[in-house]
């Protein structure tokens, strides 16, 4: 056996990142053969119709106006005062939960997500969260010693499952004393779905319920990292559903810079806590506030000076809000391209409403992507089937794709009946 220095609790598969692997492929594609005859559909990021990186002007005007500075000084371990403000202005807008609210700073969602599953659940406990979902969940998750369980998130009509996310949240609030469900909506990632207003009052009532049991306690964590992609005219009115909880609810909403405002590699964030106890937001920030010195010390600080400053800024705010607009409605396009192709042909995807990526359930979903590698295209394989990143393709790519898809799938079908004969 070969020599190891690693703690045990520190040795992983030594596996490469399969998002990243077959992105590199797809870039390798393009140089080869061109651009224009690959379709790449594994990057999670507003993508123009040539392939570059969308980045706000807006945004990136006003980061280069920033003070040297205002950029390399140490940032405040929560965040600076300006940025917590501004931070609860663009995540809430207009819908402002009534209670005590605590902003804590973080490197993008994924740090609202760390500081939360450290800080409110116990080592060896079980998170729940959708059978799709964003795999950094589990990676995040274990690392820390905790473990992800999951719910059907459709059910057999393609609705919300509540039945059986019920069955689960009851199942793990039998067993421990902390209930920690990781709930990503709206635009969710992977398959575009946004929980509706309907949904939210089950998915509360239930939570209440078992609140009566004072022994319990209860941590909904909101990922809201697309909220800026929701095409719904009211896509943020459930925070006001986050209103004097009993105390035994934990409401925190994981924020991030990272797509909102095309700033993926700032990693800039928040934790945001949400409670009808005030004890419980003060010991919310000072766990946070700990955690985070132990892990990263403090954030960004020109990126926390940059949202402050446009949102402060209602003309700044106003122009930040058109420029965003412009790819919304590109997204949408697109997207709506894809699942009415989709419709067209009779490819199978799950319920779309917003977001990044639409997803298509199927069996063997690896060998499906290496599959549909041979038609340059490339897309992520998750564990029940495959998710195309719409952001990053363009319209007319979108058109052509569900029918490359669903030959694939086809394909692996035939092939799976001809060797079961």
């Amino acid at each position: 056996m070969s020599q190891s220095m690693a703690a045990k609790h520190a040795i992983w598969p030594r596996k490469k990142d399969i998002i990243f692997n077959l992105s590199e492929r797809a870039q390798r594609a393009e140089k080869n053969i061109g651009r224009e005859n690959v379709i790449n559909a594994t990057i999670g990021a507003l993508m123009d119709d040539y392939g570059r990186l969308i980045t706000m002007e807006t945004v990136y005007n006003e980061y280069k106006s920033i003070q040297n500075n205002d950029i390399a000084a140490y940032a405040s371990l929560a965040g600076q005062p300006e940025y917590i403000e501004a931070v609860k202005k663009a995540c809430f807008k207009e819908y402002m939960p009534e209670g005590h609210i605590r902003v804590v700073a973080s490197p993008g969602g994924s740090g609202a997500i760390k500081l939360a599953v450290c800080n409110y659940t116990n080592p060896g406990d079980q998170i729940l969260t959708s059978d799709w979902f964003w795999s950094p969940y589990v990676i995040i998750s274990e690392e820390v010693g905790r473990k992800i369980d999951t719910y059907q998130l459709f059910d057999s009509s393609n609705n919300f499952n509540f039945e059986s996310f019920k069955n689960k949240f009851l199942e793990i609030s039998d067993k421990q004393e902390r209930i920690f469900t990781i709930i990503n909506t709206p635009a969710h990632n992977p398959t575009g779905y946004s929980v509706s207003d309907d949904e939210w009052d089950k998915i509360l009532d239930l939570s209440k319920d078992v609140a009566k049991n004072k022994d319990k306690k209860i941590i909904l964590f909101v990922d809201v990292a697309y909220i800026d992609f929701a095409t719904k005219e009211n896509s943020r009115a459930f925070f006001k559903k986050f209103s004097n909880l009993p105390e035994n609810i934990l409401v925190i909403v994981g924020f991030s810079m990272s797509k909102g405002f095309t700033a993926y590699g700032m990693r800039m964030g928040a934790a945001i806590g949400i409670t009808s106890c005030e004890n419980v937001a003060e010991e919310f920030h000072y766990s946070c506030v700990h955690s985070c010195r132990a892990n990263w010390s403090n954030c960004n600080r020109g990126a926390m000076t940059l949202l402050s400053n446009i949102m402060k800024d209602s003309e700044k705010y106003k122009e930040y809000n058109e420029d965003k607009d412009r790819y919304k409605k590109m997204l949408s396009v697109r997207a709506k391209t894809f699942v009415e192709e989709s419709e067209k042909i009779g490819l199978d995807i799950l319920p779309y409403r917003d977001g990044f990526f639409v997803s298509i359930p199927c069996e063997n979903p690896m060998e499906v992507c290496e599959e549909l590698t041979k038609d340059n295209l490339y897309l992520v394989p998750l564990k029940m089937g495959l998710r195309f990143a719409v952001c990053a393709v363009s319209e007319s790519k979108c058109k052509i794709a569900p029918r490359i898809i669903k030959n694939a799938l086809e394909y692996i079908e035939s092939k799976k009946v001809i060797g079961e004969k």
